[in-house]
C-alpha cells in the first residue's frame, strides 16, 4: 500500500506545466524511470468539458512526442496569424471567382462534397474482362506454336503470355 501512496505522490509532485493553449487546455509532463530507461510522460488537462477537438495541432504533435519542445505563445501567435491571413487569402479567392462567373468570363464548377468522381472515365481505361479472357486464350494457343525461349520487340511484349516450357 505505501508503494502506491508513494508512487502517486511522486507523480503529482513530479508534474511540470509545460503551456496553455488559448482554450485554456493545460499541458504538463514529468518523466519516470521505466525498466531502468528515463521516459518523459505528456498529457493534458481540459479545461471544463474534456474536448479533444479543442487542442491545437502543435500541441498534438507535441503530445505525441512529434516536437521535442512544446509550443512557445509567440509561436501559437505566429501559426494563429498565418492560418487568419490563408482564411482571408480563401475568402478574396471566392469573392473573386464570383465577380468573375456573374460577368461571364469563367464557368464556375462545383467541387465539393456534392461532386462524385467520374467513374465511367477511370473504368474506361482498363481493357474489359471478357477481352482479356480471349486476348489470354488466344496467346496461349500461340505460345504453344513457338519455341520454349521468350521473344519479341518492346511493342509486341505483353507481360505474362510467357510460360516456361513444362
Amino acid at each position: 500500500m505505501s508503494r502506491i501512496w508513494a508512487r502517486l505522490a511522486g507523480m503529482l509532485s513530479n508534474r511540470r506545466m509545460v503551456g496553455v493553449d488559448k482554450a485554456g487546455n493545460r499541458y504538463f509532463t514529468r518523466t519516470e524511470e521505466i525498466d531502468g530507461i528515463m521516459k518523459q510522460k505528456r498529457w493534458v488537462v481540459f479545461k471544463g468539458e474534456h474536448e479533444p477537438t479543442s487542442v491545437p495541432v502543435e500541441w498534438i504533435c507535441w503530445l505525441n512526442g512529434q516536437r521535442k519542445n512544446a509550443p512557445t505563445p509567440e509561436e501559437m501567435a505566429e501559426l494563429e496569424a498565418r492560418r487568419e491571413l490563408v482564411r482571408l487569402n480563401v475568402a478574396r479567392l471566392k469573392a473573386e471567382e464570383e465577380r468573375l462567373a456573374k460577368e461571364g468570363k469563367i464557368k464556375v464548377t462545383s467541387v465539393g462534397k456534392l461532386a462524385a468522381p467520374d467513374l465511367k472515365s477511370f473504368v474506361r481505361q482498363f481493357p474489359d474482362a471478357t477481352e482479356g479472357d480471349t486476348a489470354a486464350e488466344a496467346s496461349n494457343a500461340e505460345d504453344e506454336s513457338r519455341s520454349s525461349e521468350p521473344s519479341g520487340s518492346g511493342e509486341s511484349f505483353r507481360p505474362g503470355t510467357w510460360q516456361p516450357p513444362i
